[in-house]
């Protein structure tokens, strides 16, 4: 139960302050023991940081493949805008996922290389679980498949990424207004008409 405790404290802590403004004392003391009583479990603060990466990237990627799996039947425009909406509505809500965005945009630079190996295999399995999602529209001629289910495949994570951008910068009104933008022209060079 503590192990869960400070793991849970120490995603929250680094959700809202990054690396650089999460303690173990401040862990410790939001936990209810000693700061010592962490080094139990783990070997440093950057240990700590390590493991709940791995948590949360396996967290991020079910939270996509249940999306998924729930809504594939969805005409490929409700799917794809869904997809942005649950992205928003999980940023508002949800600690694993304040703590993964601000990690893939601010690494602590130490540990660099070993955050954005989670970052990138994300990227790359999110990418690869909506192309046959992407292709089957295509082939459905719900979408042109002029433009290739890869690319616009890709293209849909640009559109994530700029929405993910406002959500860590801009506030509510500066997303909506990204998001509307973004998803208009995207949806444009989509679509069949």
């Amino acid at each position: 139960m503590t192990l869960y405790k400070i793991k849970e404290v120490a995603l929250n802590r680094f959700a809202e302050n990054g690396y650089d403004g999460t303690s173990m004392a401040h862990i410790a003391d939001e936990v209810g023991i000693k700061k010592q009583s962490i080094y139990t479990y783990f070997k440093g603060k950057d240990d700590l940081f390590l493991d709940v990466c791995s948590d949360v990237f396996a967290n991020e990627l079910k939270i996509v493949a249940d999306f998924i799996e729930c809504n594939k039947k969805l005409p490929i425009e409700s799917f794809l805008f869904n997809f942005l909406l649950h992205y928003k509505e999980q940023y508002d809500k949800n600690g694993h996922t304040k703590f993964w965005l601000r990690i893939s945009f601010f690494p602590p630079t130490h540990l660099y290389n070993q955050v954005m190996k989670y970052v990138y295999e994300y990227l790359d399995k999110v990418e690869d679980l909506l192309v046959p999602i992407v292709e089957v529209a295509m082939m459905e001629n719900q979408i042109s498949s002029s433009i290739g289910a890869k690319r616009a495949t890709v293209a849909f994570l640009g559109v994530l990424d700029g929405i993910f951008v406002e959500m860590l910068y801009g506030g509510p009104e500066r997303l909506n207004k990204r998001l509307d933008a973004s998803w208009h022209l995207y949806w444009l060079g989509l679509s069949k008409d």
